[in-house]
């Protein structure tokens, strides 16, 4: 398919799902793009939409932002769905739709990430952080909202936040970590071949 702004951008454009407009009328897949395209607000420099995906407080209002344009979860999903991204973060589908850039996988951030962690991060530290980034790769970009903190801490060290308080620190220690490692998802790589973002 072939947008407005000259790029290119491949689709699954045979599927058996139906889209509708807010008003309850049906539309095509291509219209559902061109909306997510022309939504006022949600596409800015490539560099602040990373940063806004990179720390939580502003992914949340981000997320907001889309779901009161009609770019809630399921939309989001369902354009996933039509660039073969359902693996894929939030910030790959926007920066697709809005860049033509190519995407990766969420299991590919985390690998990237993991690389700079290992740098910044104790041993103990890194261990729950390998836990939070297994989530985020199974289910998605909300695993990281502020919200998750402390059921991913019940999970991780088995209902005990004691337990996790002596693992890893004070809560604003923790709080600090948990916040601190989310921009390694969405900085370039640092060599090697492959997407920058």
């Amino acid at each position: 398919m072939k947008l407005a702004d000259g790029k290119a951008r491949a689709i699954q454009h045979m599927m058996v799902t139906s889209f509708w407009h807010p008003d309850g009328t049906p539309m095509s897949a291509q219209q559902l793009w061109n909306a997510l395209r022309q939504a006022p607000g949600i596409f800015q420099k490539r560099s602040r939409t990373a940063l806004a995906l990179e720390r939580a407080r502003t992914r949340s209002k981000l997320l907001r932002g889309l779901a009161e344009k009609g770019f809630g979860t399921d939309r989001m999903a369902e354009m996933q769905r039509i660039i073969n991204a359902e693996k894929s973060d939030l910030f790959d589908v926007l920066a697709y739709v809005a860049y033509a850039l190519p995407t990766l996988t969420r299991e590919e951030r985390a690998t990237r990430a993991k690389v700079r962690i290992r740098a910044q991060f104790t041993d103990k530290q890194q261990t729950f952080l390998d836990f939070v980034l297994a989530h985020y790769v199974k289910e998605g970009v909300q695993e990281l909202d502020r919200e998750k903190l402390t059921p991913l801490l019940l999970l991780k060290y088995h209902d005990s936040l004691a337990y996790a308080l002596t693992d890893l620190g004070r809560p604003e220690e923790i709080g600090h970590v948990f916040a601190g490692f989310q921009k390694y998802l969405y900085q370039p790589q640092v060599s090697g071949p492959g997407p920058t973002v």
